[in-house]
């Protein structure tokens, strides 16, 4: 493999790495974006979903398209991996490696646009906003399916605890379906040494937290799978004061969306019933919903094919993961198939240690454009 591409692939990986944007805010990473596929002379629209952008590469002699996907954003995790390309903005980082997505994305327009060996068109999807704001569907009501035609698409992860380079291709569900939620307790504020006189909503929020961890043990059939994690509580300002409100925010997940709307049914039941028990009112909040990341079966039988085909370890046996991935929004759409593509041993995704490692670069790359190849022919 040629060291130049490489390492041009490192390089743009390197700086973006170095200069993350958060969700909704990936305007410098479009504009990087752009400006490397100018100067590969490929044409582009910007501003598609709000900083997406999607590069188009036609070649004469078919009417068949392709898409491919690539995420832009990065967390608001402060990073803790020392490395040189380290983030210039403190409290973000590119922890889940979507630097390493649209630098093998960028190295796929290359490969491609230097190839004259196929016919048809490319899509080049460079998605923002993938961490729970909504990219995906942004882009799709911007009309991306209209303006950039696709009879299907295809995308990859790097995956943490994966042999380094090794392609795993799920049949079916392979992410899950997530959703947030707030749920709001309101009572009576009154003097901590009088609580008789008052509506504890701390007290309810506590009881509620169990309650809830109930619900998939006790309400989901156990065959199923699903979670529901409580992680934030939020109440008072005085240690003698029982406040007139307390909130607590989490997340449900499964791998079926009739178990997710069992699952959030029970949660407004559970938090009103709970609340009343308490002498309060409850407030339930549901967003941030994503679909679950369902393979297309013979999309998934494909790619793994087009994978094997490039000399790579293909594995079909790894289980889903309660992660999620609005690239399952593009598949209730078209056909398609998601990838993981080993990161070998580091640190796990959204981790301060986390970094893409680079050896996978070229095999991304080459693994994109071959699957676009192999889809248009």
């Amino acid at each position: 493999m040629p060291l130049d591409f490489v390492n041009i692939l490192r390089h743009w990986r390197h700086h973006l790495h170095a200069h993350p944007e958060l969700s909704l805010h990936e305007s410098t990473t479009a504009a990087f974006v752009c400006r490397e596929l100018e100067k590969l002379g490929i044409p582009f629209a910007a501003h598609i979903g709000g900083h997406g952008v999607v590069a188009t590469i036609s070649r004469p002699g078919s009417n068949r398209s392709v898409g491919l996907r690539a995420d832009m954003d990065a967390l608001p995790i402060m990073e803790a991996t020392n490395v040189p390309y380290a983030s210039k903005t403190p409290g973000v980082m590119h922890a889940c490696g979507h630097d390493g997505h649209t630098a093998s994305l960028l190295g796929a327009a290359k490969l491609l646009v230097e190839d004259a060996d196929w016919s048809g068109t490319v899509q080049l999807v460079f998605q923002p906003a993938e961490e729970g704001f909504g990219g995906a569907e942004a882009m799709l009501k911007d009309g991306l399916l209209h303006k950039f035609p696709m009879e299907r698409i295809f995308g990859y992860h790097n995956w943490p605890g994966l042999e380094t380079g090794t392609v795993m291709i799920h049949d079916g569900p392979m992410m899950a379906a997530a959703t947030n939620f707030t749920v709001t307790l309101h009572g009576n504020a009154t003097h901590a040494a009088m609580p008789h006189l008052g509506a504890d909503p701390v007290q309810g929020a506590a009881h509620l937290i169990i309650a809830l961890n109930a619900v998939v043990a006790r309400n989901i059939d156990p065959l199923e799978t699903a979670v529901i994690s409580t992680c934030k509580l939020q109440a008072g300002n005085a240690n003698n004061q029982i406040p007139e409100t307390a909130s607590i925010g989490g997340t449900f997940r499964a791998l079926k969306l009739p178990v997710m709307a069992q699952i959030e049914a029970r949660i407004r039941e559970v938090a009103a019933h709970t609340a009343a028990a308490f002498g309060l009112t409850a407030t339930v909040e549901i967003f941030g919903i994503l679909p679950p990341t369902v393979n297309h079966k013979p999309q998934a039988d494909f790619a793994a094919a087009v994978a094997a085909g490039q000399g790579l370890m293909v594995r079909r046996d790894m289980a889903p993961t309660m992660g999620a991935e609005d690239f399952g929004r593009f598949l209730l759409e078209i056909p398609g198939a998601y990838a993981w593509i080993g990161n070998g041993n580091s640190a796990g995704l959204h981790n301060p240690h986390f970094d893409y490692n680079d050896e996978i670069l070229p095999i991304a790359a080459h693994y994109l454009a071959a699957t676009a190849k192999a889809a248009l022919r």
